[in-house]
């Protein structure tokens, strides 16, 4: 007699497969604004920061992915309460991020001076990245690592713990890195401010690789990595 194996239903492998699409964009983003914005005439390899390719003509891959992202998360439900308030409010700082944008770096003959809108809408972007990143590291440390208290739980559970607790420990020194570079290196009033490390793009970097530990994390608890077996 045949075995009727039980298999999901439609609504989770679309869920699924929604976390799995948001993984890909983290993942890639990175890569996609660099590549990308090497099309452009005269465009440089790297920008200071990922969210300096605002002003690139990857401006819309980099607004266009953050909303995406946002969206999902405000539609994202977990085990509890907690999922969705987090859930919620990363996706605020997703949007914030990708409609406030960062001050600019380098001006150009149309913009010779930081204007002090530029300058509100930067502190804006600073902080809605900050909340964005700690919120995602949130999600891998104390939301993605719980388990159902009824089944045991698999070892490709607990591999995949591993994965999360890595990228979220990841995304954190990630957060610590960028903030120590800035004070130190990087800005007029830093103590040790080096133009050799600014050309060096630690920013860009750190950034990338939070970005990527996000993707590597979503990725996972779309069961694109370790998935149990069916």
């Amino acid at each position: 007699m045949p075995i009727n194996i039980p298999q999901p239903s439609p609504l989770i492998i679309s869920y699924l497969g929604l976390r799995k699409a948001v993984g890909f964009i983290g993942l890639g983003l990175p890569f996609v604004l660099v590549f990308g914005g090497k099309a452009f005439p005269d465009a440089p390899w790297f920008q200071y920061s990922i969210s300096d390719y605002y002003y690139t003509g990857m401006r819309n891959v980099f607004v266009g992915s953050l909303c995406s992202i946002g969206v999902f998360l405000i539609t994202y439900r977990g085990y509890d309460i907690r999922d969705r308030i987090a859930g919620a409010l990363a996706a605020v700082f997703a949007i914030g991020v990708a409609l406030f944008p960062t001050t600019p770096e380098v001006m150009t003959e149309a913009h010779m001076s930081i204007t002090a809108a530029q300058t509100i809408f930067g502190r804006i972007h600073l902080a809605s990245a900050a909340l964005l990143f700690s919120t995602l590291a949130y999600f891998s440390l104390a939301l993605f690592t719980k388990s159902d208290p009824v089944q045991p739980m698999t070892m490709q559970k607990k591999k995949r713990n591993g994965v999360y607790i890595v990228c979220g420990v990841l995304i954190l020194a990630c957060i610590v890195l960028i903030a120590l570079s800035e004070w130190l290196f990087l800005n007029s009033y830093s103590p040790f401010e080096n133009p050799n490390i600014k050309e060096l793009h630690p920013v860009f970097w750190l950034e990338s690789a939070a970005v990527i530990a996000f993707g590597t994390s979503w990725l996972t608890k779309g069961e694109a990595i370790l998935a149990d077996q069916r």
